[in-house]
């Protein structure tokens, strides 16, 4: 190596952390890099996530699979994951301390259950390897340097302006970048927002807060793709696994819906209306005289159940002997074919995910630099990458990072 390269990581969240450090180990410490963030705080995103308890990754280790998580980015994270997957983000974290758990559902948070264990691992590597970050540093401009030296002037409000030899951009969804970037010559796909909770015309479905029905399939009517998993029902609509990954496949028919669309929720996943038909006349013929209400099956809450019957206009205190086939058909749509009509979004805890940002064709993903403009890199969710919840956005920023900091290796280690 000749020239010690100067490194400039715009934002101090996530990816902008972790990429400092690995653009660090990766020359060997042979670099100046700084850290310049916006805000009075580094990793406030970490801080939130997992309600406070940090979802670092997810129990996936498979490349194929892990990358249909994703539902913008998969064809490019396929490969990546080859190179730095949820694994790898065990083992590193390990390495310094920290150990990550697996919950049931696969998400992976620190044994301690606390965020600020993850971002005292950041900042206390950050601060042993002496890279500073610069805190209230808003970026005004990334320039094409005039000098044959350097490759880039960064100019920041107040006046101040530097220059580097490469630059990485880790600022999430953030429209202003964003707005310096397409001077640069870059495209921005349209953001839009992703995982959120689905608000509901007011019904008495609302009266059933905090019940959580546990395999559910829902859609968007009339050709959505459907999705499966729990399904919380709040004092506004639906959350849980089944609506976020909802919301995020479907990012932007919702906007562009105006998040006023027909749902169609199927409680009793892998139930079809014609096999519920059926099992409702067997039941009136073996088990005549027991009540409806004292069986709702499919592991159905009871109040949930009692709420069906309602909907269905059937008396809980009806007896199978009774019921017409009428009523059957009814109810059996009701449990499968439920439509609800969703009038907004809400918000997922503190947590926001954008789909959109820096177009990902412009991007080399063996690198993570720009295509349009050399020395230039990206990673996170400045991109227009986005995953479901569950730990998914996060190794998104840990892998992107990996590869930004090898590809930057590359560029200066000859």
């Amino acid at each position: 190596m000749g020239k010690i390269p100067k490194i400039a990581v715009i934002g101090a969240g996530a990816s902008g952390c972790f990429v400092a450090l690995q653009i660090f180990e990766s020359l060997h410490g042979n670099t100046s890099i700084q850290i310049f963030e916006r805000s009075k705080e580094a990793l406030s995103k970490l801080r939130v996530s997992g309600g406070g308890r940090c979802n670092v990754t997810h129990q996936l280790f498979d490349p194929e699979l892990l990358s249909l998580r994703y539902p913008r980015g998969q064809k490019e994270l396929r490969w990546a994951f080859e190179r730095f997957q949820p694994k790898d983000t065990i083992e590193w974290f390990s390495k310094r301390g920290v150990t990550l758990k697996a919950e049931a559902d696969g998400r992976m948070f620190p044994t301690t259950d606390k965020s600020d264990t993850i971002i005292e691992c950041f900042l206390n590597e950050l601060k042993k390897n002496k890279i500073p970050i610069h805190f209230e540093q808003g970026l005004v401009g990334i320039y094409k340097s005039d000098k044959p030296t350097e490759s880039f002037r960064l100019l920041w409000e107040g006046g101040k302006e530097e220059y580097f030899d490469a630059v990485v951009v880790a600022t999430g969804s953030n429209r202003k970048v964003w707005t310096i970037v397409e001077k640069l010559g870059h495209s921005i796909v349209n953001p839009v927002p992703s995982l959120f909770t689905l608000t509901l015309t007011n019904t008495n479905l609302m009266e059933l807060t905090g019940l959580v029905i546990p395999n559910a399939e829902i859609k968007i009517l009339p050709k959505g793709k459907a999705q499966t998993g729990p399904l919380l029902i709040t004092h506004w609509g639906l959350s849980g696994p089944s609506a976020l990954k909802l919301s995020a496949w479907e990012a932007r028919t919702l906007f562009d819906a105006n998040y006023q669309v027909e749902l169609s929720v199927n409680w009793v996943l892998g139930e079809t209306t014609q096999k519920v038909e059926e099992y409702y006349l067997k039941r009136k013929e073996s088990s005549p005289s027991e009540k409806i209400s004292q069986n709702p099956n499919w592991k159905l809450p009871s109040r949930f159940f009692d709420w069906v019957l309602l909907e269905s206009k059937i008396q809980a205190n009806k007896r199978y002997s009774d019921l017409t086939k009428a009523e059957i058909r009814v109810l059996s749509l009701n449990l499968t074919q439920k439509r609800l009509q969703m009038v907004a979004k809400g918000v997922f805890k503190e947590e926001f995910v954008t789909a959109g940002g820096v177009d990902r064709k412009e991007i080399q993903f063996q690198t993570m630099e720009s295509k349009i403009c050399p020395g230039l890199y990206f990673v996170g969710e400045v991109i227009d990458v986005d995953g479901i919840t569950g730990g998914f956005n996060f190794q998104n920023a840990w892998t992107t990072s990996v590869i930004a900091a090898q590809g930057i290796r590359k560029t200066f280690v000859t």
